[in-house]
């Protein structure tokens, strides 16, 4: 764990709420590191299909991972129940880098944090291509 600076609730502007599993838990008995990646990625397209309607299966321009990282505070076991906190740190044309946090519920400092970059492509082609216009709405109301 580390000793950085906490991270606020209110340093974030959207919350997904997230149920962590018994499987999610190592020997150790707190929630594994590496299952903090999928609770970002699962809080991130849960917006990208909400609120910018992001067709996960059948869409020709999807976003890929390309970079992701964690810190980690404190810890997380199961049952507790956790926010993931969404922004966006950075929009560019094809690409856009948010910032995520996991809280435990109803707590103004995370346990973790960090960033979860995202290049937009053409399905098809594999090439990145600019952000679908209602995606980038979507993102415009995370930037920070």
């Amino acid at each position: 764990m580390s000793s950085e600076k906490p991270i606020n609730r209110s340093d974030y502007k959207q919350f997904s709420p997230i149920v962590t599993r018994w499987m999610d838990n190592d020997i150790y008995g707190h929630v594994n590191n590496v299952t903090y990646y999928s609770y970002f990625d699962s809080a991130v397209n849960r917006y990208l299909i909400d609120e910018g309607g992001l067709d996960i299966h059948d869409a020709p321009i999807v976003g890929f991972v390309v970079n992701s990282h964690c810190n980690y505070l404190a810890p997380i076991a199961y049952p507790d129940a956790i926010e993931v906190g969404l922004r966006v740190n950075k929009l560019g044309n094809s690409s856009v880098t948010y910032g995520v946090a996991i809280f435990k519920k109803g707590e103004e400092t995370a346990c973790a944090y960090g960033d979860f970059i995202h290049v937009f492509v053409e399905r098809a082609a594999n090439k990145s291509v600019p952000i679908p216009e209602s995606i980038r709405n979507a993102l415009e109301k995370l930037v920070i």
